[in-house]
């Protein structure tokens, strides 16, 4: 079970850990104790066995009985910066009625100096039963501020009628391609904006400062610390604060940076960076989202016939973008939650496959929310990975039924299904659009509780999937998503020392008691970034 450096190299290590710790390695799954020296772990075995590496100036951390150690969790969906600067915008996401959501955009709106933009909000209708705010709810509480609030999707936003004038829209502006500017009866804007609509007034938002910047971050890298995360997959941007950081020292996350797929002739010429800031992902959109109605799919909603989404991108200029990226040796993580989406984007897979000739690449759909069942069995084959969001599910199970009937739900969040057919799944959060919270995730996959508990047995419980797959998913699987495995992921001999002290042994528990599990400490190469007082 022991597995030793050289104790002549070696004589004494800087951290040794002991207590039952879960290692994620398949040759030796449970431990009691490791050994640090510098960001590596030099050795993981018995507590006799460890002994050896403690001298005078080690220090010891003793996790106590019923506690448990375990690997960082990977985060592999994130938006990073948005994340940070949300955790200092107003709060919507739990108001529940109309009433609320315009007294929190008021009292927020009185603590800003006039003419400051008010974003962010992540707002979710389904909480007042799904009747969509509009501009005259807020307007006589932001008399003085512009307004564009973000549905928590992050598809569709809400403007007030000062941000629509700051941005020249009226009620004349023209429909747009893979967006929808949603209107009333009359023909009047509501101010809500869905997808590529949106940035009608994105373009006018003015651009954060560099210390704004570089707060956000902090504040998010703090957050994400706090809950065991040690590593995140960014979507896009951020770059600038990234390397501002890593330069300076001042990462506590590490950070797979991504960028859009029309940008990849600058990724591809970009260096790849090191373990702290590595480069080479590319972010495209196939279709929105399941509450804005602006995913794709084969069939219509259930509670709209007539409509049935939309592609925000033509799949055939995704294709030709993705080609050209993929020539270059870049990699692919591309966003699809309806059925006719990921169906699409699996063609569009296979097809540069094909094209480019086999490598390992790893391609990436991101959600795999609404699959069809007779593509699950594809992505196995294909080397796809179901880049895959658990508190989603639990989130969306709420209401997803109403929108696409019970039939289609059967493969939402198919995790225990992909998982049986030899698919890779690599979780994640989506943050700011879900929290951060791998233990929240862990507990949606294992249980599948809707958040407002009406499944106490499972929203469609042939899907949940055990607490191991679950912290595997977190761990080995979004290590090697990123084509980061020989490194990290597990607690293992050479591997970076990226691990979490929580105060209860999840693996143990009931999974109904897994959500109210505390992170106690959360250290990233050896050095501890969080501890809870």
């Amino acid at each position: 079970m022991l597995m030793l450096a050289s104790c002549t190299e070696h004589p004494h290590a800087q951290l040794v850990v002991t207590g039952k710790i879960w290692t994620g390695d398949s040759t030796a799954a449970v431990a009691e104790a490791m050994a640090v020296s510098g960001d590596s772990i030099l050795a993981v075995g018995t507590q006799a066995e460890i002994q050896k590496w403690v001298g005078e100036k080690t220090e010891v951390v003793n996790a106590q009985a019923g506690q448990l150690i375990v690997p960082g969790f990977i985060d592999t969906h994130t938006h990073f910066m948005e994340g940070g600067y949300q955790l200092t915008s107003v709060q919507l996401k739990d108001a529940r009625t109309p009433a609320e959501f315009i007294h929190r955009i008021g009292q927020f709106a009185k603590t800003q100096p006039a003419g400051t933009w008010i974003v962010g909000g992540i707002w979710d209708n389904e909480n007042w039963g799904g009747e969509m705010p509009t501009r005259d709810w807020i307007d006589s509480v932001t008399r003085e501020h512009p307004v564009f609030v973000t549905r928590y999707d992050g598809h569709m936003s809400l403007a007030n009628s000062l941000a629509l004038k700051a941005a020249g829209v009226t009620d004349r502006v023209a429909d747009i391609d893979g967006g929808t500017i949603v209107r009333d009866r009359k023909g009047r804007l509501t101010g809500a904006l869905k997808d590529n609509a949106a940035d009608l007034v994105f373009k006018v938002i003015p651009a954060n400062s560099v210390r704004q910047d570089d707060e956000a971050l902090q504040a998010a890298m703090n957050y994400v610390a706090s809950n065991g995360v040690t590593t995140i997959h960014n979507m896009s941007g951020g770059w600038e604060a990234f390397e501002r950081a890593r330069t300076q020292g001042k990462l506590i996350t590490r950070i797979y940076a991504g960028a859009p797929l029309y940008d990849w002739k600058v990724v591809a010429a970009k260096q790849k960076g090191d373990r702290w800031l590595r480069y080479g992902n590319l972010k495209a959109y196939m279709d929105g989202s399941l509450g804005s109605h602006t995913a794709a799919f084969f069939k219509a909603f259930t509670d709209a016939p007539r409509d049935s989404g939309f592609f925000l991108v033509p799949p055939e200029q995704i294709y030709q973008q993705a080609k050209a990226a993929d020539s270059a040796g870049l990699h692919l993580m591309i966003h699809a939650i309806g059925d006719k989406a990921i169906h699409t984007l699996l063609n569009i897979f296979e097809r540069i496959e094909k094209e480019n000739g086999a490598r390992d690449r790893r391609f990436r759909i991101e959600h795999t929310q609404h699959i069809h069942p007779n593509d699950i069995a594809r992505l196995g084959p294909l080397g796809v990975i179901a880049s895959m969001q658990p508190y989603h599910a639990i989130d969306d199970g709420r209401f997803a039924e109403k929108l696409i009937g019970h039939e289609r739900c059967k493969t939402t969040y198919a995790f225990k299904s992909l998982m049986d057919a030899g698919a890779r799944v690599a979780f994640g959060s989506d943050w700011f659009v879900a929290p951060p919270t791998p233990l929240e995730g862990i507990y949606a996959a294992v249980t599948r509780r809707t958040l407002d508990d009406k499944n106490p047995d499972g929203w469609f419980p042939e899907q949940k999937i055990t607490v191991l797959q679950a912290l595997d998913a977190y761990t080995n699987q979004g290590a090697y998503a990123a084509f980061e495995e020989t490194w990290k992921g597990s607690l293992s001999r050479g591997k970076v020392a990226d691990f979490v002290l929580l105060d209860q042994d999840i693996t143990t528990l009931e999974p109904v008691q897994i959500r109210d599990v505390k992170v106690l400490g959360t250290w990233v190469g050896g050095r501890k970034v969080y501890s809870r007082q």
